[in-house]
């Protein structure tokens, strides 16, 4: 039986890593690849490049405007991560405290519009934004920055709420009665006594968004259409020509693109399996 036990034990472990380098697998190809010519990348894909050099990386992010595109994909992924973070910790704390009929139908509707497929409701949604176009105004919701976050956060909030909403109920209400007895508004309990028990979910609510807002192409190539305003994804794309591909300069700025949330996965990373788990099961 310990035999048998050993082996089961020793078969999964072997599963595990090959899972591991196949899933690491695409990440070793961009990285090789970024740091060869043309030729070589079509001769030999999967070997160690010749040199190491880091002139395809300099030409990746002078083609691309690389510090322009950062700086907008910083801009949009920090307010809208922002913005989500506020909004949804807010309505799912009122959500869980209100406990009647309207507040589960409220949730309901949230988790109800996860299952709703962008792709679906992408056109209509564009032909809506379009008679937002205020030129008197100098106001428009298409080719600015702030439509494209305002988007974010619409969409962004079903799933943020669902995992808030889970953690939430995890919190103590005496620690809230007790701040209130205190002296303290419903302003004061919620940031003073609530948000900062929050930590968990709030740092996976924020990397989840993240992963999704930084690498999100088909939102931006909708809303915006000014070279000034595209974000590191649009900017990559141009890489991919109608007759031509520079593998090269593309899979360079793939891996300069994503280096951003790499860093910061690594930093937070220790918080996302508990936010995760206390999400869904409380």
């Amino acid at each position: 039986m310990k035999r048998r036990n050993k082996s089961t034990s020793i078969l999964l472990e072997v599963i595990a890593w090959v899972s591991g380098l196949l899933m690491l697998l695409p990440m070793y190809i961009m990285f090789v690849n970024s740091f060869k010519g043309r030729a070589e990348i079509f001769t030999d894909t999967f070997g160690l490049p010749k040199s190491f050099s880091f002139e395809y990386y300099a030409a990746a992010m002078d083609k691309m405007n690389f510090l322009t595109a950062f700086k907008n994909s910083l801009l949009v992924s920090v307010i809208s991560i922002g913005l989500i973070i506020i909004f949804s910790a807010m309505t799912s704390w009122m959500l869980v405290r209100m406990k009647n009929k309207l507040s589960n139908g409220i949730l309901l509707l949230f988790v109800g519009t996860m299952l709703i497929p962008f792709q679906s409701v992408m056109i209509p949604l564009m032909q809506y934004l379009n008679k937002w176009d205020i030129p008197s105004l100098n106001f428009s919701m298409i080719n600015t920055h702030y439509g494209l976050i305002f988007m974010y956060i619409g969409f962004g909030l079903s799933m943020s709420v669902f995992l808030y909403h889970g953690f939430i109920k995890g919190v103590p209400i005496a620690l809230e009665e007790a701040a209130m007895i205190e002296g303290c508004n419903t302003w004061q309990t919620f940031w003073k006594v609530v948000f900062p028990m929050l930590t968990p979910i709030t740092m996976t609510v924020g990397i989840l968004n993240l992963l999704w807002i930084w690498n999100d192409y088909l939102l931006p190539s909708l809303t915006l259409t000014s070279p000034a305003l595209r974000t590191i994804p649009l900017s990559t794309f141009f890489f991919f020509g109608e007759f031509t591909i520079q593998w090269n300069l593309a899979m360079a700025g793939l891996v300069v693109s994503i280096i951003p949330v790499i860093i910061f996965y690594l930093f937070a990373q220790k918080y996302i399996i508990k936010g995760v788990m206390a999400g869904a099961v409380k």
